[in-house]
């Protein structure tokens, strides 16, 4: 997924000295985005207040959206470096071209996995004869220094294993949770799963009290530690929880998003997270006339230019504003 917005915005995250350490409550809107020419997403991360939720850096909820007589989601190729692209969906389908040949349609509850590494591009697009509804979340990873560099890859995992318990059903999408665990590749220790809770279930799920976490609405009605959570919106836990009590109202799903406290200060600006000024323009330079992201085949259309750099020299900082 791209961030589409013709004004970019640098966004320096990361770093230790703005972790909640103590359990907290913390609601965050979201900001609209139009993701292309028919698509609107709410903007949970970056957040005014919050930038990272572990190495989670990024996250937009969009639907469910009718798109019956609609192309639906087209986003054009684009680039990105040192974070990995996670693909949620609850409805519809999204197909996945990118750099590295892949070719691969993403349908709910599936997971499309991509690490950039050091580069690579791709185009996501709602296929020809797509479903009605389209609803979904799509989220980024930081990598650490260690990996940011690495070799791009693509995963798909079309079934995932789960954590059950009366009236709640965890599917891991990264990382583990009470002893089960994702096959997706990670980098950093996290977790992210989609909780669904039938009506008037009650649960309380094992958490990690060194991760902070977060919990993004999905569907329906649901209270988590006792905070109405509504679709579209994001729910910061901070750290030093053992569990979470979930209780729904109807049936419900909410996301899940932890992990260890990203140490590492970032600069996350456009579809490029880098550590300086210079990576990030050296960045934009290669995108926009060198070979070093590739080429996505078989998208019907131009691919996507690159912002404008600020005036500014964009600085490594902390995790909130």
């Amino acid at each position: 997924m791209s961030n589409l917005e013709r004004e970019a915005v640098a966004t320096p995250c990361g770093g230790r000295g703005f972790v909640v350490a103590e359990p907290v409550r913390e609601l965050l809107s979201p900001r609209r985005v139009k993701l292309g020419e028919s698509t609107e997403v709410r903007r949970l991360l970056p957040n005014l207040g919050r930038r990272m939720v572990g190495a989670w850096c990024f996250v937009d909820h969009y639907g469910p959206d009718d798109i019956a007589d609609e192309a639906g989601m087209q986003v054009p190729p684009h680039p990105h470096m040192g974070l990995q692209t996670v693909s949620w969906l609850h409805e519809g389908e999204v197909l996945h071209r990118d750099s590295l040949g892949s070719l691969q349609t993403v349908r709910p509850y599936e997971l499309g996995l991509m690490t950039s590494g050091r580069a690579i591009s791709h185009s996501e697009e709602s296929p020809r004869g797509h479903a009605r509804l389209l609803h979904g979340a799509q989220l980024w990873v930081a990598l650490p220094d260690g990996y940011r560099h690495s070799e791009p890859h693509f995963e798909h995992h079309a079934a995932l294993p789960a954590v059950t318990a009366p009236g709640l059903t965890a599917t891991l999408i990264l990382g583990s949770l009470d002893g089960t665990t994702s096959p997706g590749t990670t980098y950093s220790p996290l977790v992210g799963a989609d909780l669904a809770l039938s009506a008037d279930a009650e649960a309380r799920l094992p958490l990690d009290p060194d991760f902070e976490y977060a919990v993004l609405g999905m569907a329906g009605e649901i209270r988590v530690d006792g905070v109405p959570v509504q679709p579209g919106a994001m729910l910061y836990l901070g750290c030093g929880r053992t569990e979470l009590p979930l209780r729904a109202g109807s049936d419900a799903s909410v996301m899940l998003l932890g992990g260890e406290p990203f140490a590492e200060e970032l600069v996350m600006w456009w579809n490029f997270i880098g550590r300086s000024h210079e990576e990030i323009a050296q960045a934009r330079e290669d995108w926009m006339t060198g070979p070093r992201f590739g080429e996505v085949h078989g998208y019907d259309g131009d691919r996507l230019p690159a912002p404008e750099l600020p005036p500014v020299a964009l600085k490594p900082r902390g995790r909130v504003r």
